[in-house]
Protein backbone atom coordinates (compact mmCIF):
# COMPACT_ATOMS: atom_id res chain seq x y z
CA UNK A 1 0.00 0.00 0.00
CA UNK A 2 1.45 3.38 -1.03
CA UNK A 3 1.81 6.34 1.29
CA UNK A 4 -1.19 8.17 -0.21
CA UNK A 5 -3.40 5.10 0.08
CA UNK A 6 -2.28 4.53 3.65
CA UNK A 7 -2.99 8.17 4.58
CA UNK A 8 -6.41 8.01 2.90
CA UNK A 9 -7.32 4.84 4.76
CA UNK A 10 -6.10 6.24 8.08
CA UNK A 11 -8.20 9.39 7.65
CA UNK A 12 -11.31 7.42 6.70
CA UNK A 13 -10.82 5.09 9.67
CA UNK A 14 -10.58 8.14 11.91
CA UNK A 15 -13.80 9.60 10.50
CA UNK A 16 -15.72 6.36 11.01
CA UNK A 17 -14.46 5.93 14.57
CA UNK A 18 -15.70 9.39 15.47
CA UNK A 19 -18.84 9.64 13.33
CA UNK A 20 -19.82 6.05 14.09
CA UNK A 21 -18.49 3.01 15.88
CA UNK A 22 -15.73 2.02 13.50
CA UNK A 23 -15.88 0.32 10.11
CA UNK A 24 -15.06 -3.13 8.80
CA UNK A 25 -12.36 -3.49 6.12
CA UNK A 26 -15.03 -3.98 3.45
CA UNK A 27 -16.92 -0.88 4.59
CA UNK A 28 -13.72 1.14 4.57
CA UNK A 29 -13.04 0.07 0.98
CA UNK A 30 -16.49 1.32 -0.05
CA UNK A 31 -16.12 4.63 1.76
CA UNK A 32 -12.62 5.23 0.37
CA UNK A 33 -13.85 4.56 -3.15
CA UNK A 34 -16.55 7.22 -2.87
CA UNK A 35 -14.22 9.73 -1.19
CA UNK A 36 -14.09 11.69 2.05
CA UNK A 37 -16.48 14.51 1.13
CA UNK A 38 -19.13 12.13 -0.21
CA UNK A 39 -18.80 9.98 2.90
CA UNK A 40 -19.31 12.98 5.17
CA UNK A 41 -22.47 13.88 3.24
CA UNK A 42 -23.71 10.29 3.44
CA UNK A 43 -23.20 10.33 7.20
CA UNK A 44 -24.97 13.66 7.60
CA UNK A 45 -27.79 12.83 5.19
CA UNK A 46 -28.22 9.06 4.97
CA UNK A 47 -30.39 7.52 2.31
CA UNK A 48 -34.05 6.92 2.98
CA UNK A 49 -34.96 3.54 4.36
CA UNK A 50 -34.84 1.75 7.70
CA UNK A 51 -31.76 2.16 9.88
CA UNK A 52 -31.85 -1.59 10.59
CA UNK A 53 -32.40 -4.20 7.91
CA UNK A 54 -33.98 -6.68 10.34
CA UNK A 55 -36.24 -4.52 12.51
CA UNK A 56 -39.12 -6.84 11.66
CA UNK A 57 -37.24 -9.80 13.13
CA UNK A 58 -36.88 -7.93 16.41
CA UNK A 59 -40.58 -7.15 16.41
CA UNK A 60 -41.53 -10.77 15.74
CA UNK A 61 -38.99 -12.85 17.64
CA UNK A 62 -37.25 -10.72 20.29
CA UNK A 63 -40.13 -9.99 22.61
CA UNK A 64 -38.08 -8.19 25.25
CA UNK A 65 -36.36 -5.89 22.73
CA UNK A 66 -39.73 -5.24 21.09
CA UNK A 67 -41.60 -4.29 24.25
CA UNK A 68 -38.65 -2.38 25.80
CA UNK A 69 -40.28 -2.61 29.22
CA UNK A 70 -37.08 -3.69 31.00
CA UNK A 71 -33.95 -1.56 31.24
CA UNK A 72 -31.70 -4.49 30.26
CA UNK A 73 -33.59 -5.20 27.05
CA UNK A 74 -33.70 -1.48 26.22
CA UNK A 75 -29.93 -1.21 26.65
CA UNK A 76 -29.43 -4.32 24.53
CA UNK A 77 -31.66 -2.92 21.79
CA UNK A 78 -29.67 0.33 21.62
CA UNK A 79 -26.36 -1.54 21.45
CA UNK A 80 -27.79 -3.68 18.66
CA UNK A 81 -28.58 -0.48 16.77
CA UNK A 82 -25.08 0.90 17.34
CA UNK A 83 -23.56 -2.27 15.95
CA UNK A 84 -25.83 -2.79 12.95
CA UNK A 85 -27.20 0.59 11.96
CA UNK A 86 -26.99 1.86 8.40
CA UNK A 87 -26.90 5.38 9.85
CA UNK A 88 -23.90 5.42 12.19
CA UNK A 89 -23.83 9.18 12.78
CA UNK A 90 -27.51 9.12 13.75
CA UNK A 91 -26.71 6.69 16.57
CA UNK A 92 -23.54 8.57 17.53
CA UNK A 93 -25.47 11.84 17.78
CA UNK A 94 -28.11 10.08 19.90
CA UNK A 95 -25.35 8.91 22.25
CA UNK A 96 -23.91 12.44 22.36
CA UNK A 97 -27.23 14.07 23.24
CA UNK A 98 -28.02 11.32 25.74
CA UNK A 99 -24.81 12.18 27.58
CA UNK A 100 -25.54 15.92 27.47
CA UNK A 101 -29.27 15.77 28.31
CA UNK A 102 -28.69 12.95 30.78
CA UNK A 103 -31.99 11.33 31.80
CA UNK A 104 -31.93 8.17 33.91
CA UNK A 105 -34.17 5.14 34.17
CA UNK A 106 -33.33 4.89 37.88
CA UNK A 107 -35.72 7.69 38.82
CA UNK A 108 -38.29 7.19 36.07
CA UNK A 109 -38.64 3.41 36.47
CA UNK A 110 -39.89 3.51 32.89
CA UNK A 111 -37.39 2.26 30.31
CA UNK A 112 -39.61 2.96 27.29
CA UNK A 113 -39.82 6.63 28.27
CA UNK A 114 -36.03 6.99 28.08
CA UNK A 115 -35.97 5.01 24.81
CA UNK A 116 -38.55 7.42 23.40
CA UNK A 117 -36.23 10.27 24.31
CA UNK A 118 -33.34 8.66 22.41
CA UNK A 119 -35.69 8.32 19.44
CA UNK A 120 -36.11 12.09 19.61
CA UNK A 121 -32.33 12.43 19.50
CA UNK A 122 -32.24 10.26 16.37
CA UNK A 123 -34.90 12.36 14.66
CA UNK A 124 -33.65 15.76 15.76
CA UNK A 125 -29.99 15.22 16.58
CA UNK A 126 -28.79 17.07 13.47
CA UNK A 127 -31.63 19.59 13.36
CA UNK A 128 -31.70 23.14 14.66
CA UNK A 129 -30.73 23.33 18.36
CA UNK A 130 -33.86 25.39 19.04
CA UNK A 131 -36.03 22.56 17.72
CA UNK A 132 -34.19 20.02 19.84
CA UNK A 133 -34.59 22.08 23.02
CA UNK A 134 -38.29 22.54 22.30
CA UNK A 135 -38.81 18.79 21.92
CA UNK A 136 -36.72 18.12 25.01
CA UNK A 137 -38.82 20.54 27.05
CA UNK A 138 -41.95 18.65 25.99
CA UNK A 139 -40.38 15.23 26.53
CA UNK A 140 -42.24 13.31 29.27
CA UNK A 141 -39.07 11.57 30.47
CA UNK A 142 -37.31 14.92 30.96
CA UNK A 143 -40.38 16.46 32.60
CA UNK A 144 -40.50 13.59 35.10
CA UNK A 145 -36.71 13.42 35.54
CA UNK A 146 -36.32 17.11 36.44
CA UNK A 147 -39.64 17.52 38.22
CA UNK A 148 -41.32 19.94 35.86
CA UNK A 149 -44.56 18.07 36.53
CA UNK A 150 -44.30 19.69 39.96
CA UNK A 151 -43.75 23.18 38.52
CA UNK A 152 -46.96 25.12 39.11
CA UNK A 153 -48.28 28.65 38.86
CA UNK A 154 -47.56 30.20 42.25
CA UNK A 155 -45.44 27.23 43.36
CA UNK A 156 -42.53 26.98 40.93
CA UNK A 157 -40.07 24.09 40.86
CA UNK A 158 -36.72 25.36 39.58
CA UNK A 159 -35.08 22.03 38.78
CA UNK A 160 -35.63 21.97 35.01
CA UNK A 161 -35.12 25.71 34.62
CA UNK A 162 -31.77 25.53 36.41
CA UNK A 163 -30.42 22.54 34.51
CA UNK A 164 -31.66 23.91 31.18
CA UNK A 165 -29.35 26.86 31.72
CA UNK A 166 -26.47 25.22 33.58
CA UNK A 167 -26.06 21.82 31.91
CA UNK A 168 -28.07 21.86 28.69
CA UNK A 169 -27.44 25.18 26.95
CA UNK A 170 -25.27 27.92 28.49
CA UNK A 171 -23.12 26.84 31.42
CA UNK A 172 -22.42 28.37 34.82
CA UNK A 173 -21.52 32.05 34.85
CA UNK A 174 -23.80 33.14 32.03
CA UNK A 175 -27.03 33.65 33.98
CA UNK A 176 -28.23 34.73 37.43
CA UNK A 177 -30.46 33.19 40.08
CA UNK A 178 -33.19 35.57 38.96
CA UNK A 179 -32.87 34.12 35.44
CA UNK A 180 -33.36 30.62 36.88
CA UNK A 181 -36.51 31.73 38.70
CA UNK A 182 -37.90 33.41 35.58
CA UNK A 183 -37.10 30.35 33.49
CA UNK A 184 -38.91 28.08 35.93
CA UNK A 185 -42.00 30.33 35.95
CA UNK A 186 -42.04 30.32 32.13
CA UNK A 187 -42.17 26.52 32.07
CA UNK A 188 -44.93 26.18 34.63
CA UNK A 189 -47.84 24.23 33.19
CA UNK A 190 -45.57 22.09 30.98
CA UNK A 191 -46.38 18.69 32.43
CA UNK A 192 -47.38 15.07 31.86
CA UNK A 193 -50.99 14.11 31.30
CA UNK A 194 -52.47 12.71 34.53
CA UNK A 195 -49.15 13.39 36.27
CA UNK A 196 -50.16 12.30 39.78
CA UNK A 197 -51.44 8.92 38.64
CA UNK A 198 -48.39 8.35 36.42
CA UNK A 199 -46.07 9.15 39.36
CA UNK A 200 -47.84 6.55 41.51
CA UNK A 201 -47.57 3.93 38.77
CA UNK A 202 -43.88 4.69 38.25
CA UNK A 203 -43.21 4.14 41.96
CA UNK A 204 -44.56 0.60 41.74
CA UNK A 205 -41.75 -1.61 40.54
CA UNK A 206 -43.82 -3.91 38.35
CA UNK A 207 -44.59 -4.20 34.66
CA UNK A 208 -47.48 -6.58 35.30
CA UNK A 209 -50.15 -7.15 34.25
CA UNK A 210 -50.28 -4.60 31.43
CA UNK A 211 -46.77 -3.10 31.31
CA UNK A 212 -45.99 0.59 31.52
CA UNK A 213 -48.35 3.24 30.24
CA UNK A 214 -46.84 5.69 27.77
CA UNK A 215 -46.45 9.18 29.16
CA UNK A 216 -47.84 12.08 27.14
CA UNK A 217 -46.92 15.77 27.25
CA UNK A 218 -49.67 18.15 28.32
CA UNK A 219 -49.70 21.93 28.47
CA UNK A 220 -52.07 23.26 31.11
CA UNK A 221 -52.63 26.99 30.52
CA UNK A 222 -54.49 27.39 33.80
CA UNK A 223 -51.35 26.20 35.62
CA UNK A 224 -49.00 28.51 33.70
CA UNK A 225 -47.63 31.68 35.27
CA UNK A 226 -48.49 34.26 32.61
CA UNK A 227 -47.07 37.20 34.53
CA UNK A 228 -44.25 39.46 33.39
CA UNK A 229 -40.75 38.03 33.68
CA UNK A 230 -37.24 39.36 33.12
CA UNK A 231 -34.88 36.77 31.64
CA UNK A 232 -31.31 37.38 30.43
CA UNK A 233 -32.07 41.08 30.02
CA UNK A 234 -35.36 40.60 28.19
CA UNK A 235 -38.74 41.40 29.73
CA UNK A 236 -42.16 40.07 28.77
CA UNK A 237 -44.94 37.63 29.61
CA UNK A 238 -42.74 34.74 28.57
CA UNK A 239 -43.73 31.13 28.04
CA UNK A 240 -41.26 28.27 27.55
CA UNK A 241 -40.96 28.89 23.80
CA UNK A 242 -39.84 32.47 24.44
CA UNK A 243 -37.21 31.31 26.92
CA UNK A 244 -35.74 28.91 24.38
CA UNK A 245 -35.74 31.67 21.73
CA UNK A 246 -33.67 33.88 24.03
CA UNK A 247 -31.32 31.05 25.06
CA UNK A 248 -30.57 30.06 21.47
CA UNK A 249 -29.70 33.63 20.49
CA UNK A 250 -27.29 34.07 23.40
CA UNK A 251 -23.56 33.90 22.47
CA UNK A 252 -22.86 31.62 25.45
CA UNK A 253 -25.08 28.94 23.92
CA UNK A 254 -23.06 28.79 20.72
CA UNK A 255 -19.83 28.34 22.67
CA UNK A 256 -21.40 25.80 25.06
CA UNK A 257 -22.73 23.53 22.30
CA UNK A 258 -19.55 23.89 20.23
CA UNK A 259 -17.35 22.92 23.19
CA UNK A 260 -19.46 19.84 23.93
CA UNK A 261 -19.35 18.72 20.29
CA UNK A 262 -15.58 19.26 20.16
CA UNK A 263 -15.05 17.24 23.33
CA UNK A 264 -17.17 14.34 22.06
CA UNK A 265 -16.08 14.21 18.42
CA UNK A 266 -12.55 15.66 18.35
CA UNK A 267 -10.48 15.47 21.53
CA UNK A 268 -10.67 15.22 25.30
CA UNK A 269 -8.51 18.36 25.61
CA UNK A 270 -10.11 21.66 24.56
CA UNK A 271 -8.78 23.82 21.71
CA UNK A 272 -10.28 27.31 21.97
CA UNK A 273 -9.68 28.46 18.36
CA UNK A 274 -11.26 25.24 17.07
CA UNK A 275 -14.24 25.59 19.41
CA UNK A 276 -14.65 29.21 18.33
CA UNK A 277 -14.83 28.14 14.69
CA UNK A 278 -17.65 25.73 15.53
CA UNK A 279 -19.39 28.38 17.64
CA UNK A 280 -19.19 30.84 14.75
CA UNK A 281 -20.86 28.30 12.45
CA UNK A 282 -23.54 27.68 15.09
CA UNK A 283 -24.24 31.42 15.21
CA UNK A 284 -24.12 31.86 11.43
CA UNK A 285 -26.69 29.11 10.85
CA UNK A 286 -28.91 29.92 13.84
CA UNK A 287 -27.93 26.73 15.60
CA UNK A 288 -28.06 24.23 12.73
CA UNK A 289 -26.24 21.19 14.13
CA UNK A 290 -25.83 19.54 10.72
CA UNK A 291 -23.90 22.57 9.47
CA UNK A 292 -21.76 22.63 12.60
CA UNK A 293 -20.94 18.94 12.18
CA UNK A 294 -20.10 19.41 8.51
CA UNK A 295 -17.69 22.19 9.50
CA UNK A 296 -16.21 19.93 12.18
CA UNK A 297 -15.60 16.95 9.88
CA UNK A 298 -14.01 19.08 7.16
CA UNK A 299 -11.85 21.13 9.52
CA UNK A 300 -8.09 20.85 9.67
CA UNK A 301 -8.25 20.29 13.42
CA UNK A 302 -10.44 17.20 12.95
CA UNK A 303 -8.56 15.79 9.96
CA UNK A 304 -5.10 16.31 11.46
CA UNK A 305 -3.04 13.41 12.75
CA UNK A 306 -2.95 15.15 16.13
CA UNK A 307 -6.68 14.53 16.56
CA UNK A 308 -6.43 10.80 15.92
CA UNK A 309 -6.59 8.63 19.01
CA UNK A 310 -6.98 11.81 21.11
CA UNK A 311 -10.12 10.57 22.89
CA UNK A 312 -10.68 7.73 25.31
CA UNK A 313 -13.47 5.52 23.99
CA UNK A 314 -16.57 5.43 26.12
CA UNK A 315 -17.67 1.92 27.15
CA UNK A 316 -20.52 2.04 24.61
CA UNK A 317 -18.08 2.99 21.84
CA UNK A 318 -15.67 0.26 22.91
CA UNK A 319 -18.15 -2.63 23.06
CA UNK A 320 -20.03 -1.59 19.91
CA UNK A 321 -16.79 -1.06 18.00
CA UNK A 322 -15.35 -4.41 19.09
CA UNK A 323 -18.58 -6.17 18.09
CA UNK A 324 -18.47 -4.51 14.66
CA UNK A 325 -14.83 -5.56 14.26
CA UNK A 326 -15.51 -9.20 15.10
CA UNK A 327 -18.85 -9.37 13.31
CA UNK A 328 -20.67 -10.51 16.44
CA UNK A 329 -24.35 -9.73 17.12
CA UNK A 330 -25.24 -9.22 13.47
CA UNK A 331 -28.51 -11.00 14.13
CA UNK A 332 -30.89 -10.15 17.00
CA UNK A 333 -30.65 -12.59 19.89
CA UNK A 334 -30.88 -12.51 23.68
CA UNK A 335 -27.12 -12.77 24.29
CA UNK A 336 -26.53 -9.12 23.40
CA UNK A 337 -27.78 -8.34 26.90
CA UNK A 338 -24.37 -9.58 28.07
CA UNK A 339 -22.72 -6.90 25.93
CA UNK A 340 -24.88 -4.26 27.60
CA UNK A 341 -23.75 -5.62 30.96
CA UNK A 342 -20.12 -5.32 29.84
CA UNK A 343 -20.64 -1.60 29.21
CA UNK A 344 -22.32 -1.28 32.61
CA UNK A 345 -19.36 -2.91 34.35
CA UNK A 346 -17.03 -0.49 32.55
CA UNK A 347 -18.91 2.44 34.06
CA UNK A 348 -21.48 3.41 31.43
CA UNK A 349 -24.98 2.17 32.06
CA UNK A 350 -26.64 3.60 28.99
CA UNK A 351 -30.18 4.91 29.53
CA UNK A 352 -29.30 5.22 33.22
CA UNK A 353 -26.57 7.88 33.68
CA UNK A 354 -25.43 8.48 37.27
CA UNK A 355 -26.80 12.03 37.51
CA UNK A 356 -28.15 14.93 35.46
CA UNK A 357 -24.51 15.85 34.86
CA UNK A 358 -24.07 12.68 32.81
CA UNK A 359 -20.84 10.72 32.79
CA UNK A 360 -17.34 12.00 33.48
CA UNK A 361 -15.47 11.23 30.28
CA UNK A 362 -11.88 11.15 29.02
CA UNK A 363 -9.33 9.44 31.24
CA UNK A 364 -11.98 9.07 33.93
CA UNK A 365 -13.43 6.19 31.92
CA UNK A 366 -10.37 4.11 32.85
CA UNK A 367 -9.19 2.87 36.22
CA UNK A 368 -7.62 -0.39 37.36
CA UNK A 369 -11.00 -2.11 37.57
CA UNK A 370 -12.65 -0.86 34.40
CA UNK A 371 -9.49 -1.43 32.35
CA UNK A 372 -9.70 -5.16 33.08
CA UNK A 373 -13.34 -5.17 32.00
CA UNK A 374 -12.51 -3.27 28.81
CA UNK A 375 -9.72 -5.65 27.84
CA UNK A 376 -11.66 -8.81 28.66
CA UNK A 377 -14.77 -7.70 26.79
CA UNK A 378 -12.93 -6.71 23.60
CA UNK A 379 -10.58 -9.71 23.61
CA UNK A 380 -13.28 -12.33 24.17
CA UNK A 381 -14.65 -12.36 20.63
CA UNK A 382 -11.46 -11.18 18.93
CA UNK A 383 -9.89 -14.52 19.82
CA UNK A 384 -12.68 -16.58 18.23
CA UNK A 385 -11.76 -17.59 14.67
CA UNK A 386 -15.41 -18.47 14.00
CA UNK A 387 -16.61 -14.89 14.39
CA UNK A 388 -17.51 -13.49 10.93
CA UNK A 389 -15.31 -10.42 11.27
CA UNK A 390 -12.31 -12.45 12.40
CA UNK A 391 -12.78 -14.83 9.49
CA UNK A 392 -12.95 -11.89 7.09
CA UNK A 393 -9.63 -10.58 8.43
CA UNK A 394 -8.08 -14.04 8.03
CA UNK A 395 -9.25 -14.17 4.41
CA UNK A 396 -7.78 -10.75 3.75
CA UNK A 397 -4.45 -11.87 5.17
CA UNK A 398 -4.53 -14.97 2.97
CA UNK A 399 -5.05 -12.67 0.00
CA UNK A 400 -1.74 -10.95 0.74
CA UNK A 401 0.26 -14.09 -0.02
CA UNK A 402 1.14 -17.45 1.41
CA UNK A 403 3.78 -16.01 3.73
CA UNK A 404 3.91 -12.83 5.83
CA UNK A 405 6.90 -11.81 7.91
CA UNK A 406 6.26 -10.93 11.57
CA UNK A 407 6.47 -7.22 10.72
CA UNK A 408 4.07 -7.56 7.79
CA UNK A 409 1.75 -9.69 9.92
CA UNK A 410 1.50 -7.05 12.67
CA UNK A 411 1.14 -4.14 10.23
CA UNK A 412 -1.65 -5.91 8.36
CA UNK A 413 -3.59 -6.81 11.51
CA UNK A 414 -3.33 -3.27 12.88
CA UNK A 415 -4.69 -1.93 9.60
CA UNK A 416 -7.51 -4.49 9.40
CA UNK A 417 -8.45 -3.93 13.05
CA UNK A 418 -9.56 -0.42 12.12
CA UNK A 419 -6.32 1.37 11.39
CA UNK A 420 -5.05 1.17 14.97
CA UNK A 421 -1.91 3.29 15.39
CA UNK A 422 0.40 2.05 18.14
CA UNK A 423 3.58 3.45 19.61
CA UNK A 424 6.95 2.02 18.47
CA UNK A 425 7.27 0.27 21.84
CA UNK A 426 3.86 -1.41 21.46
CA UNK A 427 4.61 -2.39 17.87
CA UNK A 428 7.93 -3.95 18.92
CA UNK A 429 6.21 -5.98 21.63
CA UNK A 430 3.58 -7.25 19.20
CA UNK A 431 6.25 -8.09 16.62
CA UNK A 432 8.34 -9.83 19.24
CA UNK A 433 5.35 -11.94 20.27
CA UNK A 434 4.57 -13.17 16.76
CA UNK A 435 8.27 -13.63 15.92
CA UNK A 436 8.49 -16.49 18.39
CA UNK A 437 6.51 -18.61 15.91
CA UNK A 438 8.15 -17.21 12.80
CA UNK A 439 6.44 -16.15 9.58
CA UNK A 440 2.70 -16.41 9.13
CA UNK A 441 2.14 -19.16 6.54
CA UNK A 442 -0.97 -20.34 4.71
CA UNK A 443 0.61 -22.58 2.05
CA UNK A 444 -0.33 -25.91 3.65
CA UNK A 445 -3.63 -26.69 5.35
CA UNK A 446 -2.04 -28.16 8.46
CA UNK A 447 -0.02 -24.95 8.90
CA UNK A 448 -2.94 -22.74 7.86
CA UNK A 449 -5.11 -23.96 10.75
CA UNK A 450 -2.43 -22.93 13.22
CA UNK A 451 -1.93 -19.63 11.39
CA UNK A 452 -5.62 -18.78 11.68
CA UNK A 453 -5.42 -19.13 15.43
CA UNK A 454 -2.28 -16.98 15.43
CA UNK A 455 -4.28 -14.24 13.73
CA UNK A 456 -6.96 -14.43 16.41
CA UNK A 457 -4.33 -14.39 19.15
CA UNK A 458 -2.72 -11.27 17.68
CA UNK A 459 -6.11 -9.56 17.35
CA UNK A 460 -6.68 -10.26 21.03
CA UNK A 461 -3.41 -8.57 21.86
CA UNK A 462 -4.22 -5.58 19.64
CA UNK A 463 -7.60 -4.93 21.29
CA UNK A 464 -5.85 -5.23 24.66
CA UNK A 465 -3.36 -2.46 23.92
CA UNK A 466 -3.47 1.00 25.43
CA UNK A 467 -3.93 2.45 21.95
CA UNK A 468 -7.09 0.46 21.26
CA UNK A 469 -8.73 2.18 24.22
CA UNK A 470 -8.50 5.42 22.24
CA UNK A 471 -10.66 6.62 19.36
Amino acid sequence: MGNNQHAERALMSHLLRRAGFGATPDELDTYIEQGYEATVEQLLRPKDGPALHDEDLIRRYQIDQNSLMLIESSQAYWLYRMINTRRPLEEKMALFWHGLFATAYGKLNHAKAVVNQTNTFRRRGLDNFHTLLMELSRDPAMIFWLDNKDNHNGAPNENYGRELLELFSMGIGNYTEDDVKACARAFSGWTIANAEYMSIRASRDSIWPHGRLDWQFQYRPEDHDDGEKTFLGHTGRFNGEDIIDIICRHPATAWFVASKLYNFFVADTADEPAIQRLADEFTRTNGNIESVMRTLFHSDFFRSEKARFARVKSPAELVAGAARLTGNHQFPDWSIVNLAMDANYMGQEILNPPSVEGWHTGVEWVDTGTLVERVNSAAKDAGDINQPGVRAIIQRLRGRGDTLSPKEFVEACLELAGGVQVSPATFDRLASYVSDQGDLRFARQDIADCSEQRVADLLQLIVSTREYQLA
